[in-house]
């Protein structure tokens, strides 16, 4: 079993590579769609990438634990643990958008250290490597700076998602910045560490879908904690309570503040 910096990230561009291929015959190619018990989508897409992924890790690191979406997780021998999203937005890749992307974080003793989103139509991937690079297609991305909260451009997936309390709280905050926008799940993200906008919130969402992204951001240069200022960690637990990631250290504190009250 590896622990090696270089060869874990090779690990992880490779699973990607193979998500993409799983993923990419059934884009738009009119795939069955099922609920399942939570009554949220899933394909044969999501199942197949992350099959591809697991036998991967079974076959290199076999002591590593995996947390995925559509299996049963193994827990490994160990403190490290893959956390698989293979289609995180898959209601955007039923309707044939491409929004969607495959996150593949590592985590060590509950820290999120490695992350990887690859867009496999538009061919984007963001990468979070131990050594605290971040990069978009192999180049390196940072953070941008914002002038004020009102200047702030802030994205969610949807409220939908959150708790009245919760949705409250977003729309004080939505009524204070510049510009709302809905829909984009992991990918706002990764327009948030790559300068593109300022904020990101997220409500009562997956282990899964953020492992991956709290490297990115962070090592782009932004923050990312839950509504109260905690750094967010990995245990198992299943649901993160809230989410709030920012580039700005100034918009971050300045929107948490509204988010309590």
């Amino acid at each position: 079993m590896t622990t090696d910096p270089q060869a874990l990230a090779d690990l992880a561009g490779r699973m990607a590579d193979a998500a993409g291929i799983a993923i990419r015959p059934h884009f738009r190619a009119g795939v069955a769609v099922e609920a399942k018990a939570d009554a949220s989508p899933v394909t044969i897409a999501d199942r197949a990438a992350e099959q591809v992924m697991r036998e991967l890790l079974l076959a290199e690191v076999p002591a590593h634990g995996v947390r995925g979406e559509e299996f049963p997780w193994t827990e490994g021998e160990g403190a490290w643990f893959w956390y698989l999203d293979p289609i995180d937005g898959t209601k955007s890749f039923i309707c044939g958008i491409p929004l969607f992307g495959t996150l593949i974080g590592l985590v060590h003793d509950g820290v999120a250290v490695l992350g990887v989103f690859d867009q496999p139509i538009t061919n984007e991937r963001w990468f979070a490597g131990l050594d605290g690079t971040a990069t978009l297609n192999g180049a390196p991305i940072s953070v941008s700076p914002c002038a004020g909260l009102d200047q702030a451009k802030l994205f969610t997936t949807g409220t939908d998602y959150y708790s009245p309390d919760k949705a409250a709280a977003f729309r004080r905050l939505s009524a204070r910045v510049g510009l709302t926008r809905y829909g984009t799940d992991a990918y706002a993200f990764g327009m948030l560490a790559a300068g593109q906008i300022d904020l990101v919130t997220e409500a009562d969402v997956n282990e899964h879908d953020v492992a991956a992204l709290v490297p990115i951001i962070e090592n782009a240069g932004g923050i990312v904690t839950d509504w109260q200022g905690a750094p967010l960690r990995f245990t198992g637990a299943e649901v993160v309570p809230s989410v709030l990631a920012a580039g700005d250290p100034g918009v971050h504190a300045q929107a948490m503040e509204i988010l309590n009250g």
